[in-house]
């Protein structure tokens, strides 16, 4: 794989950053990378304060616009390959593979599932993700009524999303529901990442056991709400975290001293299935998506 095209990063500065140096701003908001690096970039000209190159010792103000062109750089090796289940003028789903990203995000570009099914369909958005470890169904819209329609009828809970996944341990029950809050934890690395947090948002999710084996479980889990990472966050705080999964540790919260990011891989999770009304028809319309051979029962 060659080097991308390079990407433009733009933002407008807020009260937050407001007093702060250039080089004080990016180093506190992205943690990925030091200080030193980005002063590295602020002297190759990399970074534009409205519309101008600018010295790291810039005070920023509210209002001004800060902008990372970062430079073309080669991306890491992914799996690339992903089926169509379902395509009509209004709507497009797809088999993502693990490993693939669904949207552009910490260091994917290229590499990502947006960006190879817009060669194909330019139009496509997706209406929700899939974390960069997990397969199955993605939704993409290729109107924007079909855009705005399921959209609302996410907000709405209308929309079913049924995962399997490889939970650690046995759960004494073969049903229960999981409703703790969700919402941003610290993350030493980029701030902050969703976990179980009593502030955080309302979240449900329906677990059921499929299947006992040695020292793990499969499990079917039924979600309406979709926050960030919910079916992990979940089973963690259930005491059954995904088995490999190197963020969240039984509680919900975050792995104690540890750096795994949200897209680190080890765990498995797998979208199999989708019910919602169709955005032009009102019928009720299903997509299903087999499982891996790992999540996989032994009858199937």
């Amino acid at each position: 794989m060659g080097l991308n095209q390079g990407y433009e990063y733009r933002e407008q500065i807020d009260a937050r950053g407001a007093g702060l140096t250039v080089r004080e701003y990016l180093a506190a908001a992205y943690r990925h990378s030091s200080e030193a690096e980005w002063t590295a970039r602020l002297e190759n000209g990399e970074v534009c304060l409205d519309g101008r190159r600018v010295q790291g010792s810039v005070v920023l103000k509210p209002g001004q616009w800060l902008v990372w062109r970062r430079p073309p750089w080669e991306e890491p090796d992914v799996p690339l390959a992903y089926a169509v289940l379902y395509s009509d003028e209004d709507l497009l789903a797809v088999a993502k593979p693990r490993g693939l990203p669904t949207v552009p995000a910490g260091g994917f570009l290229d590499n990502t599932l947006l960006a190879l099914v817009r060669r194909i369909c330019p139009e496509a958005t997706p209406v929700h993700r899939l974390g960069r470890g997990t397969s199955g169904i993605v939704l993409l819209a290729r109107t924007a009524r079909a855009r705005s329609v399921l959209a609302a009828a996410l907000r709405r809970s209308e929309v079913t999303r049924t995962y399997r996944a490889l939970a650690g341990g046995l759960p004494g029950r073969d049903a229960f529901t999981v409703g703790s809050p969700i919402g941003p934890v610290p993350h030493p690395l980029l701030g902050s990442v969703h976990a179980a947090n009593p502030a955080g948002r309302p979240a449900l999710s329906l677990v059921e056991v499929l299947e006992r084996r040695t020292g793990c479980s499969l499990v079917g889990v039924r979600i309406k709400t979709g926050r960030p990472h919910q079916i992990r966050i979940h089973l963690a705080c259930a005491g059954h975290p995904l088995l490999g999964d190197p963020l969240y540790a039984p509680g919900g919260v975050i792995v104690e001293g540890g750096c795994a990011l949200p897209g680190d891989p080890g765990y498995l999770l797998h979208a199999e299935s989708l019910r919602l009304l169709h955005p032009a028809t009102g019928e009720p319309f299903e997509l299903w998506c087999r499982p891996p051979p790992e999540l996989r029962l032994r009858s199937e």
